[in-house]
């Protein structure tokens, strides 16, 4: 799998997408049911041929690669998701370095895979229970840990505390390929410019 700053757009995207739909349905109870599949989908792709293809395609990454751009612009930008992403990036750092915690969430994947092939769905409620279960006894151990903010109400149910910690393991396994590919903090810091160019060309 190559390693250009291309490809290190595409997984910052992928993680962006599936943290604006945590901060969505913890504000509302309500997620993109695509962008949430497409998110659970990234999870279970251990060997994709491409940085695309983890996602499923570079189309299914638009709505990341928009919301890239608004933070990388100055345009539009929601403060309280690069918050959010920061915390993921933190606490991705932590998991790479817990041999015992990539092992337990890689046994852990398997049998969501079948349940997934067997549902059809990727955001069927059963998947999300599932994959929100093994966030819940792996990454979520883990500290610090990723607070996520939201209306009481939602997230006071089940369901809603469920698919967030589905997407939050999907947005560090974003943040482990993206680390992956040679990203660093560093690219924030000093190579935005380029950040913003690759959006661009991603958005063609």
């Amino acid at each position: 799998m190559s390693s250009t700053i291309d490809d290190r757009i595409l997984a910052l995207a992928g993680m962006a997408q599936a943290l604006q739909q945590v901060r969505r349905i913890a504000d509302t109870g309500q997620s993109d049911s695509r962008i949430v599949a497409t998110a659970i989908n990234s999870v279970l792709q251990i060997d994709a041929p491409s940085v695309a293809a983890v996602y499923g395609g570079r189309q299914a990454l638009g709505p990341g690669l928009r919301l890239l751009h608004n933070q990388f612009s100055g345009q539009n930008q929601d403060k309280a998701l690069g918050k959010l992403a920061l915390a993921v990036l933190q606490v991705e750092r932590r998991f790479s370095a817990t041999p015992a915690c990539i092992q337990a969430v890689a046994a852990g994947i398997a049998p969501v895979a079948s349940q997934v092939q067997r549902l059809g769905d990727a955001a069927h409620p059963d998947v999300l229970a599932a994959v929100g279960a093994l966030y819940a006894d792996t990454i979520s151990q883990l500290r610090p840990r990723v607070m996520v903010q939201g209306n009481p109400h939602y997230l006071a149910q089940p369901g809603v505390v469920a698919e967030i910690r589905a997407l939050l393991l999907a947005a560090v396994r974003s943040a482990m390929l993206w680390r992956q590919l040679g990203g660093n903090y560093w690219d924030f810091l000093f190579f935005r410019a380029r950040l913003l160019a690759a959006v661009e060309r991603g958005l063609q």
